[in-house]
């Protein structure tokens, strides 16, 4: 009999066993999760890195004329934009219409003592600019001229790929949604927007329980409302 129970695993055995597979399996899946975003990120870089000066511009001229029309950016009084790199629809034309609407328009810019952290900044034609450690160009790190995220009105966000529900593929780092964790919280009055090439929208992403969904995704064909939010009414 005391061999039998000794060869029988105890509770706490038994628990410690199931909870080792269950991370185990955890670790597994964020790693296919992980692979399948980079695998459609190299695909959709290369996709709109391809496309033509030409088709540059034509697509940035169309984003504007469809953006500036768009009841929430017309109602937003600040709201945080991006400069555009790596092949992402060209944003400036957007920005000089917004200064012409008499809008306060903010950029990204990273933290300089926390490597994570992504704030937003007030940016005119006269901010002195810089590059950051990606060679992107941001507004220079100042502090007073900075904007608690939680006070914007729009925040127009670049992707690499969209889907209709409003998942947004970005380039890895977390920014954003590190930024914008607190609309897990119940933050509602953010209106969240994706800008993109028409091509960058695919069937279905890849989800994490900390990505962000959008309320809505422009793109130079048009509005794309996202069907898994309530913001795209």
């Amino acid at each position: 009999m005391n061999s039998t129970v000794a060869s029988l695993p105890t509770r706490s055995a038994s628990a410690s066993a199931s909870a080792s597979a269950s991370a185990s399996a955890s670790v597994d899946d964020l790693q296919l999760l992980e692979q399948q975003k980079q695998q459609l990120r190299r695909q959709m870089r290369r996709l709109r890195r391809s496309l033509s000066a030409q088709q540059q511009r034509h697509a940035a001229r169309s984003l504007v004329r469809r953006m500036a029309a768009h009841p929430a950016f017309i109602s937003s009084k600040h709201l945080a934009l991006y400069l555009s790199n790596d092949g992402e629809i060209d944003t400036r034309p957007l920005i000089h219409r917004a200064w012409a609407m008499h809008k306060h328009v903010y950029l990204p810019v990273l933290h300089p003592l926390n490597a994570h952290r992504m704030l937003f900044q007030h940016y005119t034609a006269d901010t002195p600019m810089v590059r950051n450690r990606f060679g992107i160009e941001e507004p220079r790190f100042d502090v007073s001229a900075q904007r608690p995220a939680w006070t914007l009105d729009l925040i127009c966000m670049p992707l690499v790929a969209f889907d209709a529900n409003g998942n947004r593929l970005g380039m890895g780092g977390g920014f954003y949604d590190r930024a914008f964790a607190f609309l897990h919280r119940g933050y509602l009055s953010t209106r969240m927007v994706g800008l993109a090439h028409q091509g960058q929208e695919v069937p279905q992403l890849p989800v994490a329980s900390w990505d962000i969904p959008l309320q809505g995704i422009m793109t130079d064909g048009g509005w794309c409302p996202a069907s898994g939010t309530e913001g795209h009414r």
